[in-house]
């Protein structure tokens, strides 16, 4: 009978401990929330306080603006100067690009076309085939009849008309060149020219109206040196492009010469 009076006595005494700890806990829960609150609130002021952080600007929206700060005038008209210069020179790229040919391909065919079917079938060949060369074949071909030397001349001849066909517009692409940075310059001297202007109407040497001012004009020459060196890259590929495609003439027209001449000799012609 004690030992149930203990046993009932030590778990009261156990049961009243646990009171206690849950009471203590449930009193400081609200202290510790408070705590929280506090530390969210007062980040929160801290991010409304900080400013803004600026966004990076691309370099497509950074060369807008300063093309806009140059001025619509001369910025405009270097602007046109390398939308007419890109023209003309993809323009000359994909005529190049369509003009170029396997040259020795094209000896091999016309070469194989005469030793079976006589000039007619290796006319027939050029005809199919588009490029500078196989027009230059097909008029040395066609004036075999008259004679090696003629037809020499024929090949010589119409070379020259295909390299002017070659070469055609590209002297504008030089002059855009050309034209771009000496509109920037003008622009450059020009602007100058209004912002000492300003000064004087001013009367005094205000820095802010000199920088501004000198800025606008720096602009227009810094984009028309763009505009030059872009078109430098076109304008340089597209004379190595027609070299190549020159001397790919000028060793066709040797070769054709050769197989005609090789042809009369075997045909007794």
């Amino acid at each position: 009978m004690k030992k149930l009076f203990s046993i009932l006595a030590l778990a009261a005494i156990v049961f009243a401990g646990t009171l206690n700890v849950n009471a203590a806990t449930a009193q400081t829960m609200p202290t510790s929330s408070q705590a929280l609150v506090t530390a969210a609130t007062f980040t929160i002021i801290q991010d409304e306080a900080a400013p803004a952080a600026e966004p990076e600007k691309g370099f497509h929206q950074e060369l807008k603006e300063r093309f806009v700060e140059g001025g619509p005038g001369f910025m405009g008209i270097v602007l046109l100067c390398l939308i007419l210069g890109l023209a003309i020179a993809i323009e000359r790229i994909i005529f190049l690009n369509l003009s170029s040919t396997n040259t020795q391909k094209l000896a091999q065919d016309v070469e194989d076309a005469l030793n079976s079917g006589g000039i007619d079938a290796a006319k027939e060949v050029c005809r199919n085939t588009k490029g500078p060369v196989a027009s230059i074949y097909y008029q040395g071909l066609d004036r075999a009849h008259e004679g090696i030397d003629i037809a020499e001349k024929a090949v010589v001849a119409y070379g020259g008309v295909q390299m002017g066909q070659l070469e055609k517009n590209v002297s504008w692409i030089s002059l855009f060149i050309a034209l771009a940075p000496m509109l920037g310059f003008m622009g450059t001297v020009i602007g100058m020219i209004i912002a000492f202007d300003k000064i004087q109407a001013a009367g005094d040497m205000n820095p802010s109206l000199v920088a501004g001012g000198i800025k606008v004009a720096l602009l227009t020459t810094v984009f028309g040196l763009i505009v030059a060196i872009i078109l430098q890259i076109f304008y340089n590929y597209i004379i190595a492009k027609i070299d190549s495609i020159v001397n790919s003439m000028e060793d066709a027209s040797i070769t054709l010469i050769d197989m005609l001449f090789d042809y009369k000799q075997k045909n007794k012609i």
